[in-house]
């Protein structure tokens, strides 16, 4: 369906790719006017292909769900956010099924009454919450999972509003991707895609790196370049710089490997934070020792924060149309 470049709004779940063609003509027949009501009536049931402001509607399968929220490692400790609730089904699974706490975002009122009813009817109520807004002017920043199923452009939109929650923050979508953002991982559920991807620190620049103590203390600076959660970087010693082996980054957890002046290969394991990083580097013979990092000078933009480019997203209104 056409995505409205003035409101860019998650209105309903939207059509998977390979389905926009194949429901074009039921979506047309389906379609119930009048999306915006803000009351239902006993017999009000949602319809495939509903339309709502944006987009229509079509449900993420249960099976979906659950892998999703799997990949995700949901425990009843998360806040759940979905954009583009719908029905409620997957803010209601993860309650039923996980016992995350969880609050559903829908911009059409009879779809969020909706929601809240079945809420009710799977016994989750006291976990749940729906209400009705536009993804694009509601704070959902507290949550540590946020579930999408919308459409990529939208997927697009709010990639910087995503970029910029808390490191460790993991990302869910149903069949659409974030275009140059590759995700952590990626499951097929009866052809269906389901994507993760968790919120990474920002390490991006210079740190000035120490471990050991006394005469024996190394000192370096660590230079990190970062392309959303893949990062590449080395270690300038007094008398060499070396590249990082592996570097990983998955959150606010950071691994990486070097070979220290002394010839050891040392594999570090930090946590990161604004302006430090700690923990523990490892020799080859199994002995760790601490280590301290501190960044040097202001954090670098990190690359995705910023909006996507006219590239981006013409790809993805491309690639849309052509499945």
């Amino acid at each position: 369906m056409p995505f409205s470049p003035v409101h860019p709004t998650a209105v309903l779940n939207p059509v998977r790719r390979r389905a926009v063609g194949a429901f074009g003509a039921l979506a047309t027949l389906l379609a119930v006017p009048g999306a915006a009501r803000a009351t239902l009536d006993d017999a009000f049931e949602p319809q495939l292909g509903r339309r709502g402001k944006d987009v229509m509607w079509l449900p993420t399968p249960d099976g979906v769900i659950d892998r999703l929220m799997h990949m995700a490692g949901a425990t009843p400790q998360d806040r759940l956010v979905d954009l583009g609730a719908g029905d409620g089904r997957i803010v209601i699974a993860a309650a039923r099924d996980f016992g995350v706490r969880g609050r559903g975002i829908e911009y059409d009122p009879a779809m969020v009454e909706f929601a809240r009813q079945q809420a009710e009817s799977a016994g989750v109520a006291s976990l749940v919450s729906f209400e009705q807004g536009d993804i694009f002017e509601t704070d959902f920043s507290d949550a540590t999972i946020v579930s999408l199923y919308l459409l990529p452009e939208l997927n697009l939109r709010l990639r910087p509003l995503l970029m910029a929650m808390r490191p460790g923050t993991r990302v869910v979508a149903h069949q659409f991707d974030m275009g140059r953002w590759t995700p952590d991982e990626t499951s097929t559920v009866s052809h269906r895609a389901g994507y993760l991807w968790v919120i990474p620190a920002n390490v991006t620049g210079d740190w000035k790196l120490r471990y050991g103590e006394g005469t024996d203390a190394v000192k370096a600076t660590l230079a990190f370049e970062q392309r959303f959660q893949r990062v590449a970087g080395t270690a300038a010693h007094e008398a060499f710089i070396t590249t990082l082996r592996q570097p990983r980054l998955l959150g606010d957890r950071l691994r990486f490997a070097l070979t220290d002046p002394s010839g050891v290969v040392r594999e570090f394991d930090a946590r990161v934070g604004a302006k430090t990083m700690r923990g523990d580097a490892q020799g080859a013979d199994g002995t760790r020792v601490p280590f301290f990092a501190e960044r040097v000078g202001d954090a670098p933009s990190l690359d995705g924060a910023q909006a996507p480019s006219d590239e981006e997203m013409h790809a993805a209104v491309a690639a849309l149309g052509g499945q």
